[in-house]
Protein backbone atom coordinates (compact mmCIF):
# COMPACT_ATOMS: atom_id res chain seq x y z
CA UNK A 1 0.00 0.00 0.00
CA UNK A 2 1.09 3.66 -1.37
CA UNK A 3 2.50 5.31 2.30
CA UNK A 4 0.34 8.81 2.62
CA UNK A 5 3.33 11.59 2.44
CA UNK A 6 2.91 15.61 2.80
CA UNK A 7 3.01 17.78 0.00
CA UNK A 8 6.59 19.60 0.21
CA UNK A 9 7.60 18.34 2.96
CA UNK A 10 10.92 16.31 4.36
CA UNK A 11 11.14 12.40 4.55
CA UNK A 12 12.84 10.05 5.97
CA UNK A 13 13.82 6.77 4.68
CA UNK A 14 15.10 4.14 6.89
CA UNK A 15 16.13 1.54 5.67
CA UNK A 16 18.12 -1.90 7.11
CA UNK A 17 21.67 -0.56 6.77
CA UNK A 18 21.37 3.18 6.45
CA UNK A 19 18.79 6.28 6.72
CA UNK A 20 17.83 8.43 3.84
CA UNK A 21 16.03 11.60 3.32
CA UNK A 22 14.56 12.85 0.76
CA UNK A 23 12.28 16.39 -0.42
CA UNK A 24 9.09 16.04 -1.61
CA UNK A 25 6.64 17.87 -4.07
CA UNK A 26 2.71 16.62 -5.08
CA UNK A 27 -0.07 14.99 -4.08
CA UNK A 28 0.93 11.04 -3.18
CA UNK A 29 -1.85 10.26 -4.95
CA UNK A 30 -0.17 11.19 -8.36
CA UNK A 31 1.66 8.91 -10.64
CA UNK A 32 5.11 8.84 -8.83
CA UNK A 33 8.38 9.74 -9.56
CA UNK A 34 11.65 9.35 -8.12
CA UNK A 35 14.69 12.37 -8.80
CA UNK A 36 18.34 11.53 -8.61
CA UNK A 37 20.66 13.95 -8.04
CA UNK A 38 24.63 14.46 -9.29
CA UNK A 39 27.93 13.73 -7.35
CA UNK A 40 28.43 16.06 -4.41
CA UNK A 41 25.07 17.33 -4.94
CA UNK A 42 21.84 16.83 -3.10
CA UNK A 43 17.68 16.47 -3.85
CA UNK A 44 18.18 21.01 -3.65
CA UNK A 45 19.10 20.35 -6.88
CA UNK A 46 15.59 19.38 -8.11
CA UNK A 47 14.54 22.72 -6.07
CA UNK A 48 13.59 24.67 -9.45
CA UNK A 49 12.49 21.69 -11.50
CA UNK A 50 10.05 19.29 -9.18
CA UNK A 51 7.55 22.03 -7.93
CA UNK A 52 6.83 22.33 -12.29
CA UNK A 53 5.83 18.76 -12.51
CA UNK A 54 2.93 19.17 -11.03
CA UNK A 55 0.79 15.61 -11.63
CA UNK A 56 3.37 13.91 -10.33
CA UNK A 57 4.46 13.12 -6.64
CA UNK A 58 7.95 13.89 -6.95
CA UNK A 59 10.72 12.06 -4.21
CA UNK A 60 13.99 13.69 -4.73
CA UNK A 61 16.32 11.41 -2.84
CA UNK A 62 19.61 12.03 -0.80
CA UNK A 63 21.87 9.74 -2.28
CA UNK A 64 23.79 8.17 0.95
CA UNK A 65 26.92 10.05 2.05
CA UNK A 66 24.91 13.60 0.33
CA UNK A 67 22.63 16.49 1.81
CA UNK A 68 20.85 14.99 4.89
CA UNK A 69 21.51 11.08 4.19
CA UNK A 70 23.24 9.39 6.68
CA UNK A 71 27.22 8.35 5.48
CA UNK A 72 27.58 4.34 5.15
CA UNK A 73 29.62 2.46 7.44
CA UNK A 74 33.59 2.86 8.33
CA UNK A 75 33.96 -0.72 6.43
CA UNK A 76 31.99 0.81 3.16
CA UNK A 77 32.80 3.03 0.31
CA UNK A 78 30.69 4.20 -2.65
CA UNK A 79 31.36 2.75 -5.87
CA UNK A 80 28.11 3.55 -7.97
CA UNK A 81 26.31 0.11 -8.26
CA UNK A 82 25.91 0.14 -4.20
CA UNK A 83 23.34 2.34 -4.79
CA UNK A 84 20.91 0.35 -6.94
CA UNK A 85 20.65 -1.72 -3.93
CA UNK A 86 19.18 1.58 -2.08
CA UNK A 87 16.76 2.79 -4.85
CA UNK A 88 14.97 -0.36 -4.71
CA UNK A 89 15.05 0.10 -0.85
CA UNK A 90 13.65 3.30 -1.13
CA UNK A 91 10.80 1.93 -4.10
CA UNK A 92 9.66 -0.75 -1.82
CA UNK A 93 9.18 1.53 1.22
CA UNK A 94 7.51 3.80 -0.89
CA UNK A 95 4.86 0.99 -1.39
CA UNK A 96 5.70 2.40 -5.38
CA UNK A 97 5.57 -0.83 -8.19
CA UNK A 98 7.17 1.05 -11.50
CA UNK A 99 7.66 4.75 -10.66
CA UNK A 100 8.68 7.41 -13.37
CA UNK A 101 12.73 7.66 -12.82
CA UNK A 102 14.33 10.98 -13.14
CA UNK A 103 17.86 11.37 -12.71
CA UNK A 104 21.02 14.16 -13.38
CA UNK A 105 24.65 13.47 -14.19
CA UNK A 106 25.37 10.61 -11.26
CA UNK A 107 21.46 10.02 -10.89
CA UNK A 108 21.04 9.68 -14.56
CA UNK A 109 23.84 7.06 -14.37
CA UNK A 110 22.02 5.01 -11.72
CA UNK A 111 18.49 6.21 -12.98
CA UNK A 112 19.73 4.39 -16.49
CA UNK A 113 21.66 1.17 -14.74
CA UNK A 114 18.67 0.65 -12.72
CA UNK A 115 16.16 0.78 -15.96
CA UNK A 116 18.58 -1.91 -17.55
CA UNK A 117 18.98 -4.26 -14.39
CA UNK A 118 15.15 -3.61 -12.98
CA UNK A 119 13.19 -3.27 -15.93
CA UNK A 120 10.21 -4.65 -14.86
CA UNK A 121 10.52 -1.40 -12.24
CA UNK A 122 10.77 1.23 -14.29
CA UNK A 123 7.25 3.28 -15.56
CA UNK A 124 9.60 5.66 -17.99
CA UNK A 125 12.86 7.57 -17.75
CA UNK A 126 14.06 10.75 -18.08
CA UNK A 127 17.91 11.98 -17.79
CA UNK A 128 19.36 14.98 -17.79
CA UNK A 129 23.13 14.92 -18.49
CA UNK A 130 23.66 11.54 -18.42
CA UNK A 131 23.48 7.63 -19.68
CA UNK A 132 24.71 5.04 -18.27
CA UNK A 133 28.32 4.89 -16.12
CA UNK A 134 31.89 6.61 -17.04
CA UNK A 135 34.19 4.10 -18.46
CA UNK A 136 37.70 3.62 -19.84
CA UNK A 137 40.05 1.85 -21.93
CA UNK A 138 40.20 -1.97 -20.90
CA UNK A 139 44.27 -1.11 -20.63
CA UNK A 140 43.79 0.95 -17.72
CA UNK A 141 41.83 -1.16 -15.41
CA UNK A 142 45.08 -2.17 -13.27
CA UNK A 143 45.81 1.29 -12.63
CA UNK A 144 42.23 2.41 -11.96
CA UNK A 145 42.49 -0.09 -9.08
CA UNK A 146 45.62 0.16 -7.69
CA UNK A 147 45.17 4.27 -7.45
CA UNK A 148 41.75 3.41 -5.72
CA UNK A 149 43.32 1.05 -2.98
CA UNK A 150 45.97 3.05 -2.55
CA UNK A 151 43.90 6.08 -2.30
CA UNK A 152 41.73 4.34 0.90
CA UNK A 153 44.71 2.41 2.36
CA UNK A 154 45.81 5.81 3.26
CA UNK A 155 42.87 7.51 3.67
CA UNK A 156 42.46 8.44 7.25
CA UNK A 157 39.44 10.72 7.45
CA UNK A 158 38.83 13.76 5.37
CA UNK A 159 39.51 17.27 6.92
CA UNK A 160 36.37 19.23 6.63
CA UNK A 161 36.70 23.15 5.48
CA UNK A 162 35.37 25.22 7.69
CA UNK A 163 33.07 28.36 6.07
CA UNK A 164 32.40 31.66 8.16
CA UNK A 165 28.88 31.86 6.87
CA UNK A 166 26.41 30.21 3.92
CA UNK A 167 27.48 33.05 1.54
CA UNK A 168 31.10 31.86 1.43
CA UNK A 169 30.58 28.53 0.77
CA UNK A 170 28.10 29.51 -1.89
CA UNK A 171 30.95 31.10 -3.36
CA UNK A 172 33.28 28.34 -3.14
CA UNK A 173 30.77 26.06 -4.87
CA UNK A 174 30.42 28.57 -7.72
CA UNK A 175 34.13 28.58 -8.33
CA UNK A 176 34.00 25.19 -8.96
CA UNK A 177 30.72 24.64 -11.14
CA UNK A 178 28.86 27.03 -13.88
CA UNK A 179 25.88 27.69 -10.98
CA UNK A 180 24.28 30.91 -10.65
CA UNK A 181 24.70 32.12 -6.89
CA UNK A 182 20.65 31.04 -6.47
CA UNK A 183 21.41 27.81 -8.18
CA UNK A 184 23.94 26.93 -5.98
CA UNK A 185 22.17 28.21 -2.72
CA UNK A 186 19.41 25.16 -3.62
CA UNK A 187 22.48 23.24 -3.63
CA UNK A 188 24.44 24.41 -0.86
CA UNK A 189 21.83 25.25 1.97
CA UNK A 190 20.93 21.71 1.83
CA UNK A 191 24.39 20.06 1.47
CA UNK A 192 26.16 22.29 4.42
CA UNK A 193 25.58 21.46 8.40
CA UNK A 194 26.76 23.73 11.76
CA UNK A 195 30.73 23.60 11.97
CA UNK A 196 29.92 23.44 15.76
CA UNK A 197 31.51 26.41 16.91
CA UNK A 198 29.86 28.34 19.87
CA UNK A 199 31.32 31.24 18.79
CA UNK A 200 30.82 31.54 15.26
CA UNK A 201 27.52 30.14 15.23
CA UNK A 202 27.15 31.17 11.20
CA UNK A 203 30.37 28.70 10.57
CA UNK A 204 29.14 25.75 8.46
CA UNK A 205 31.05 22.83 6.91
CA UNK A 206 29.97 20.31 4.07
CA UNK A 207 27.81 17.63 4.95
CA UNK A 208 28.67 15.35 2.51
CA UNK A 209 30.95 12.47 3.18
CA UNK A 210 35.00 13.06 2.48
CA UNK A 211 34.79 9.32 0.88
CA UNK A 212 32.63 10.76 -1.95
CA UNK A 213 35.71 11.66 -3.20
CA UNK A 214 37.95 8.80 -3.59
CA UNK A 215 38.89 7.26 -6.81
CA UNK A 216 36.24 4.24 -8.19
CA UNK A 217 38.13 1.03 -7.84
CA UNK A 218 36.76 -0.05 -11.36
CA UNK A 219 35.29 1.17 -14.42
CA UNK A 220 33.87 -1.05 -17.22
CA UNK A 221 34.81 -0.70 -20.98
CA UNK A 222 32.45 1.16 -22.92
CA UNK A 223 31.30 -2.31 -24.74
CA UNK A 224 30.64 -3.13 -21.53
CA UNK A 225 28.23 -0.03 -20.51
CA UNK A 226 26.95 -0.42 -24.18
CA UNK A 227 26.03 -3.77 -23.16
CA UNK A 228 23.91 -3.00 -20.40
CA UNK A 229 22.48 0.44 -22.36
CA UNK A 230 20.83 -2.09 -24.57
CA UNK A 231 18.82 -3.32 -21.49
CA UNK A 232 17.01 -0.22 -21.21
CA UNK A 233 13.26 -1.37 -22.24
CA UNK A 234 11.25 2.12 -20.55
CA UNK A 235 10.50 4.85 -23.03
CA UNK A 236 13.27 7.43 -22.52
CA UNK A 237 13.40 11.29 -22.75
CA UNK A 238 17.44 12.36 -22.23
CA UNK A 239 18.34 16.29 -22.67
CA UNK A 240 22.16 17.28 -23.16
CA UNK A 241 23.78 20.45 -22.64
CA UNK A 242 25.20 22.13 -25.03
CA UNK A 243 28.47 22.46 -25.47
CA UNK A 244 29.28 19.10 -24.46
CA UNK A 245 31.30 18.42 -20.89
CA UNK A 246 34.21 16.94 -21.82
CA UNK A 247 33.38 13.95 -20.04
CA UNK A 248 30.15 13.27 -22.16
CA UNK A 249 31.99 13.47 -25.91
CA UNK A 250 29.20 13.93 -28.99
CA UNK A 251 30.25 10.58 -30.74
CA UNK A 252 30.29 8.45 -27.20
CA UNK A 253 27.22 9.80 -26.30
CA UNK A 254 25.66 8.92 -29.95
CA UNK A 255 26.75 5.14 -29.47
CA UNK A 256 25.05 4.75 -26.40
CA UNK A 257 21.91 6.22 -27.43
CA UNK A 258 22.11 4.14 -30.64
CA UNK A 259 21.98 1.07 -27.70
CA UNK A 260 18.78 2.63 -26.19
CA UNK A 261 15.41 1.13 -27.92
CA UNK A 262 13.03 4.02 -27.21
CA UNK A 263 14.58 7.46 -26.77
CA UNK A 264 13.90 10.66 -27.35
CA UNK A 265 17.19 13.12 -27.15
CA UNK A 266 16.75 16.66 -27.01
CA UNK A 267 19.86 19.11 -26.77
CA UNK A 268 19.66 22.74 -25.70
CA UNK A 269 22.77 25.34 -24.87
CA UNK A 270 23.44 26.03 -21.20
CA UNK A 271 25.36 24.32 -18.48
CA UNK A 272 25.78 20.87 -16.58
CA UNK A 273 23.39 22.01 -14.41
CA UNK A 274 20.01 22.12 -16.87
CA UNK A 275 17.71 21.54 -14.88
CA UNK A 276 18.69 24.47 -12.03
CA UNK A 277 19.56 27.27 -14.55
CA UNK A 278 17.03 26.25 -17.50
CA UNK A 279 14.16 24.66 -14.77
CA UNK A 280 10.83 26.35 -17.04
CA UNK A 281 12.79 24.52 -20.27
CA UNK A 282 14.14 21.54 -19.06
CA UNK A 283 10.39 21.10 -17.19
CA UNK A 284 8.10 21.82 -20.36
CA UNK A 285 10.33 18.72 -21.87
CA UNK A 286 9.64 16.21 -19.22
CA UNK A 287 6.24 17.33 -18.82
CA UNK A 288 5.68 16.80 -22.84
CA UNK A 289 7.51 13.19 -22.29
CA UNK A 290 5.14 12.17 -19.76
CA UNK A 291 1.85 13.14 -20.73
CA UNK A 292 1.29 15.73 -18.66
CA UNK A 293 -0.47 19.45 -19.32
CA UNK A 294 1.93 21.85 -20.94
CA UNK A 295 3.28 24.58 -19.13
CA UNK A 296 2.14 28.33 -19.74
CA UNK A 297 4.92 29.49 -20.26
CA UNK A 298 7.51 26.99 -21.94
CA UNK A 299 6.54 24.67 -24.64
CA UNK A 300 8.53 21.68 -25.34
CA UNK A 301 11.51 22.50 -27.72
CA UNK A 302 12.23 20.34 -31.16
CA UNK A 303 15.11 17.77 -31.09
CA UNK A 304 18.64 19.33 -32.67
CA UNK A 305 18.93 18.94 -36.80
CA UNK A 306 20.46 15.67 -36.61
CA UNK A 307 20.31 14.39 -32.92
CA UNK A 308 20.13 10.64 -32.68
CA UNK A 309 15.93 10.71 -31.97
CA UNK A 310 13.49 7.85 -31.73
CA UNK A 311 9.42 9.01 -31.05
Amino acid sequence: MTMSVPVCAELEIPLAHIRLAARTWGKPGDPPLLALHGWLDNAGSFDALAPLLDGRHVVALDLAGHGRSAHREASSWYPYVDYLDEIAGVIDFLGWDAPDLLGHSLGATLASVFAAVFPQRVNRLALIEGLGPLSQPEKGALEQLQRSMSARVGYRGGRLRVFPHMDTAIAARQQHSQLTHAAARSIVSRGTRSAGDSQAPEACVWSSDPRLMLPSPIRLSEAQVLSILAGITAPTLLVLAQPEQSYLPRAKMDARIATVADIRVVRMSGSHHLHLEKAGEVAAEIRHFLGLRAGADVSPASPEPGAPTRP
